[in-house]
């Protein structure tokens, strides 16, 4: 059984990507005459520039909250060090691996002789801390709505037990063990970690609500390109956005979560009565555009102060 499991396991990511990409491309083909009916006014144009900026925002704010994270491991680096590092190695996530982010990451920290296991932390802590914080907006969102009858009932306890998993293996017990097994890796002219967690993440976690807030908040922006939403309406679109953006983080499928997140936030969002099934296909195409857009923006100009800095 675990031959074949060995055997099949790195065509997984690609079976998933195939499905979700299939999925996408027939909504498409099926509502291509709704989607081809929308027009962007000037109006459209400028909420569409605010979901760049606040989702460049998102970018720069969630490498601070590296920076956190960083100095929570009693690690002295500069706030916009940090910024610079996450947003240069954010776009290496595109890449075949989905992994090469955190490396460009580890890499960065032990170059300037952070010993490997704080390195290695650090970076394996920004993505649970980002999940515990999507499915903490994803629960907060399901509660504000659930007396709309959507799908939230159903997946509740999914969500806890979820979250306490994630929460269990960031306590400080857990990763002081798994610091401890890293420094067990010998790499030339990489110091031992003689570093004890003592205190819980809460301030790096509550770091990342707010970037899942500002992400969110530009997805609300490209959807307000469309269509007029209601105060009552962000509860839904923040509840849907947050899921698809978590399964898009944690499930294997193409690099940077292209395709599962469509997948998702097209599922959820189709079925919403408040909105056009033209308009969630159009907002969910162009968000990634924008995303992409951002991601590669927030890197030349990580890469350019980087440059400046060094001169």
């Amino acid at each position: 059984m675990k031959q074949i499991f060995s055997i099949i396991k790195p065509y997984i990511r690609w079976v998933i990507f195939g499905v979700t990409l299939f999925f996408v491309i027939k909504a498409f083909k099926d509502r291509w005459q709704e989607v081809a009916q929308i027009e962007i006014e000037s109006q459209g144009l400028l909420m569409l520039l605010f979901a760049l900026i606040v989702t460049i925002i998102s970018l720069v704010w969630a490498g601070w909250v590296w920076g956190w994270i960083l100095k929570a491991l009693q690690q002295s680096f500069s706030g916009w060090w940090a910024i610079r590092v996450f947003l240069v190695t954010n776009i290496s996530k595109y890449l075949p691996g989905n992994l090469w982010h955190l490396y460009g990451r580890i890499s960065a920290v032990a170059s300037k002789g952070t010993p490997i296991g704080i390195a290695s932390v650090s970076v394996l802590l920004e993505p649970l801390l980002m999940v515990a914080s999507g499915l903490l907006v994803g629960m907060i969102t399901s509660f504000i709505s659930f007396q709309n009858g959507a799908w939230g009932a159903s997946i509740w306890g999914v969500q806890i037990l979820s979250l306490i998993v994630v929460l269990v293996v960031i306590h400080p017990k857990i990763l002081n063990r798994l610091i401890g097994l890293l420094n067990r890796i010998k790499v030339k002219n990489i110091k031992v970690s003689n570093v004890e967690i003592k205190e819980y993440f809460i301030l790096p976690l509550l770091g990342q609500i707010g970037f899942v807030l500002l992400r969110g908040g530009g997805f609300i922006f490209a959807v307000m390109a469309f269509t007029h939403i209601d105060l009552s309406h962000l509860s839904e679109i923040y509840r849907a956005f947050s899921f698809a953006w978590l399964c898009g983080l944690v499930i294997p499928g193409a690099p940077g979560g292209v395709g599962v997140f469509e997948f998702v936030a097209i599922k959820l969002l189709d079925d919403n009565p408040f909105f056009s099934g033209g308009v969630v296909l159009t907002t969910v195409a162009l968000f990634r555009l924008i995303s992409v857009s951002a991601e590669a923006l927030s890197a030349f100009l990580g890469w350019l102060s980087n440059r400046l800095t060094q001169e």
